[in-house]
């Protein structure tokens, strides 16, 4: 990595500055330089290995959405040079579709939504990545559905019986970076007070929010104080209420001019069996990989955001209803 420090002041000016070289500078070669040969990358829609498949991946949605731009909201990071080093990265993307892709045919719309990259890196490269985006946000944008282009995904990969399956965890192979995180108190606040959401003890809400709080939710939604965390929170655990919510991935940061921050990588995995966000339960099998940002004032939590893909989870109710 030291090597690195040369063009890059520390963690995040790396994570910063070649997201930007290779999306926005044309910079897609680099990417043979900045990830490992064997890299694995999972996403929602399905795992990836190595970084030719990350190269293929990022012409693939450059072709689909060429004016991308990628603006780093903030990089919460952990670890040391030596051990390795785990960045969350959260983005605002813009971009213009106007190429073909997965979102069909060119429409010539404009479109907003954020993105979490957890990436590892070490020895001067990347070598492990999870990664969601708002895909949920694109679609609406579009003028469409997450549930109705979940459908048309699969009906363009050739049906259920060929189409490829989102990520679930028998999917996984174990990566280069094994770590947990760190024990800074803005991540430890943050992951407790998920799970006391999740164990449906939603007056955490009142009692560790700024009550006039600004939350980022799936589909591009923007909310605002206790009664938007409450509905929001409410609708994904009522969709799954007796599914496994594991913390896997926690950090906490404080730094000059920002302030203490915590990020959190989550997961939710169990039946559709309740009313909630997702319409009638269904009994699918789901398995939602999630991540969540927040940064703490004098007050509690002042800004959430919270990433996962609604076209995933509605990918895996549509392959067990058929």
């Amino acid at each position: 990595m030291k090597p690195l420090w040369d063009r890059w002041n520390d963690l995040p000016d790396y994570i910063l500055g070649i997201t930007e070289e290779i999306w926005e500078g044309r910079g897609i070669a680099k990417l043979h330089d900045y990830f490992a040969e064997d890299v694995i990358f999972r996403m929602p829609s399905g795992l990836g290995v190595g970084n030719k498949a990350v190269i293929a991946a990022t012409m693939a949605t450059l072709a689909e959405f060429p004016d991308r731009q990628l603006l780093g909201e903030d990089v919460i990071w952990s670890g040391t040079e030596d051990l390795g080093m785990l960045s969350s990265h959260r983005l605002f993307c813009t971009a213009t579709h106007t190429g073909h892709g997965m979102f069909g045919a060119p429409t010539g719309k404009p479109v907003q939504f954020r993105a979490i990259a957890e990436c590892h890196v070490k020895n001067g490269v990347i070598d492990d990545e999870w990664l969601t985006r708002d895909t949920g946000a694109v679609c609406r944008q579009l003028g469409r559905t997450a549930k109705d282009h979940a459908r048309r995904l699969i009906d363009m990969q050739g049906g259920p019986s060929r189409a490829k399956r989102p990520f679930t965890p028998d999917q996984d192979r174990p990566g280069p970076y094994q770590g947990q995180g760190n024990d800074h108190v803005a991540g430890v606040r943050l992951a407790a007070i998920l799970r006391s959401v999740m164990q449906t003890d939603l007056a955490v809400i009142r009692r560790d929010y700024d009550r006039a709080c600004t939350l980022h939710q799936p589909g591009g939604v923007t909310g605002r104080s206790w009664t938007d965390a409450e509905e929001f929170w409410i609708g994904l655990r009522a969709a799954f209420p007796d599914a496994t919510f594991r913390i896997d991935h926690q950090i906490g940061l404080a730094d000059d001019l920002m302030g203490p921050r915590g990020a959190v990588r989550w997961s939710l995995h169990g039946q559709h069996d309740g009313w909630g966000s997702f319409g009638p339960p269904t009994g699918a099998q789901v398995y939602i990989m999630g991540f969540t940002h927040a940064d703490f004032g004098p007050r509690g939590l002042r800004t959430e955001c919270t990433v996962f893909d609604e076209v995933a989870i509605w990918q895996q109710i549509h392959f067990h209803t058929g």
